[in-house]
C-alpha cells in the first residue's frame, strides 16, 4: 500500500512524457490551438471597435431595449431611419449628451449614414459617463443592405 501512490504518480508521469514527446500529439494540439484562435479571432477584433452588425443590433435592440440615436442631418433622417431611432444631429451632441438616455447604464446605439460619424461620437458618449455605448457598423447603408426596415418620416411606425 505505501508504494501504490509512487507507481501511479510514475505512471501518470511518465504518460503525459510520452505524450508531449510524440511528433502526432504535437501537431494535434497546434492544429487545436490554431483553430481556436481562429474562430475566436472575430470576437477578439471586434472589441476594438465596438460595432455591432444590423443583426447585433437587432438583438441589443430587442432584448435590452437600447437606445437608438441617429446623428445624421434632419433631411437624412426624413429619408429613413431604423425604427424607434431618436433623431440628435452629430453637431448637437456635445451639448445634448447628458439627455440621451435617463439611465446611463442603459446601452445606446449611435448610428449615421456609413458608421464613421458614429465612432467619433462614441468617445464623446462615453466621455459623457454612459457604461454601454454601441456603433451600428456601416451605419444606415449597411442596415438596409442587409435587407432591415426602415421608416421615413410621416410613414407610421
Amino acid at each position: 500500500m505505501g508504494g501504490l501512490p509512487f507507481s501511479i504518480s510514475l505512471f501518470f508521469g511518465g504518460f503525459s512524457v510520452k505524450f508531449f514527446t510524440d511528433y502526432t500529439n504535437l501537431v494535434l494540439i497546434a492544429i487545436v490551438l490554431i483553430s481556436g484562435g481562429l474562430l475566436l479571432w472575430p470576437t477578439i477584433s471586434r472589441r476594438g471597435r465596438g460595432g455591432l452588425s444590423a443583426a447585433e443590433a437587432t438583438q441589443l435592440i430587442n432584448r435590452r431595449n437600447a437606445a437608438v440615436i441617429d446623428l445624421r442631418s434632419s433631411a437624412a433622417f426624413a429619408l429613413g431611419h431604423l425604427p424607434s431611432a431618436r433623431h440628435l444631429e452629430f453637431a448637437e451632441l456635445q451639448a445634448k449628451v447628458a439627455q440621451l438616455v435617463k439611465n446611463k447604464s442603459n446601452p445606446v446605439l449611435l448610428v449615421c449614414q456609413t458608421g464613421q460619424q458614429s465612432n467619433k461620437a462614441a468617445r464623446i458618449v462615453q466621455d459623457a459617463g454612459y457604461a454601454e455605448v454601441h456603433v451600428l457598423e456601416g451605419g444606415v447603408d449597411a442596415w438596409q443592405k442587409a435587407g432591415m426596415p426602415v421608416v421615413k418620416q410621416g410613414a407610421a411606425k
